[in-house]
């Protein structure tokens, strides 16, 4: 009769207790253990790059989202020439000259811009000769209340004001004797500005020089004297 622990010499060692159950055992810890982790994965939305998501994406706003850019102000169009035709102020001999050179076009230049700091931009009309364009009459319109007052004006030709930069830039031709109308000696410039007071106030006033020989023929020798 065999022991329990003799060996048949024919038949190799069987199997050792237990072996197949602890191989199972191990083999559900290890599919629990994964199942664990995918499971924790999953809570946390993934890794790496997914779960910080695209870098600054919380501090790009859409271009779409972007407020837009405030219009530039364009000033109200005003007629020059009724201005002018309106005013009381003007003298005869300027409104005489206003008058259509072709067709309906008048010789007034026209030109915007903050002056005397009111809320809408004031209007700087120069009134021309219809001939060779010679300013005779420049003048400053402020609103006020609605309608445009008279608030500057020069009516000794040759002149022409501009806006440069918030100031009123008065630019009059000089003539000595025997100058002809094209061929002035010199021009003053004339700035002004306004002041408190309510009126335009003279701060600088320069005086430019024109040479005598611009224009010359350099061929044509001087008379004798």
């Amino acid at each position: 009769m065999r022991g329990l622990t003799d060996a048949d010499p024919d038949v190799g060692p069987g199997p050792t207790p237990g072996r197949g159950t602890l191989q199972a055992a191990f083999t559900a810890v290890a599919v629990l253990a994964a199942l664990a982790l995918f499971a924790s994965g999953c809570g946390t939305g993934g890794t790496g790059a997914r779960d910080e998501g695209p870098a600054h994406s919380d501090s790009v706003a859409p271009a779409s989202m972007s407020p837009p850019a405030s219009p530039s102000a364009t000033p109200a169009r005003v007629d020059g020439v009724k201005l002018v035709q309106d005013d009381p102020s003007i003298a005869a001999e300027v409104k005489r000259e206003l008058k259509p050179c072709v067709g309906d076009e008048y010789p007034v230049d026209v030109s915007y811009g903050d002056l005397t700091g009111g809320s809408a931009n004031d209007v700087v009309v120069n009134v021309l000769t219809c001939g060779d364009a010679v300013g005779v009459g420049s003048y400053v319109y402020r609103e006020e209340h609605g309608r445009y007052e008279n608030v500057f004006k020069v009516e000794e030709p040759p002149v022409y004001a501009e806006i440069d930069r918030g100031d009123l830039v008065v630019t009059k031709q000089v003539y000595e004797k025997g100058d002809p109308v094209s061929s002035p000696s010199g021009e003053y410039v004339i700035t002004y500005r306004w002041s408190a007071s309510g009126r335009f106030t003279e701060k600088y006033r320069t005086r430019n020089d024109y040479s005598s020989v611009v224009g010359e023929d350099p061929t044509v020798a001087p008379e004798a004297s």
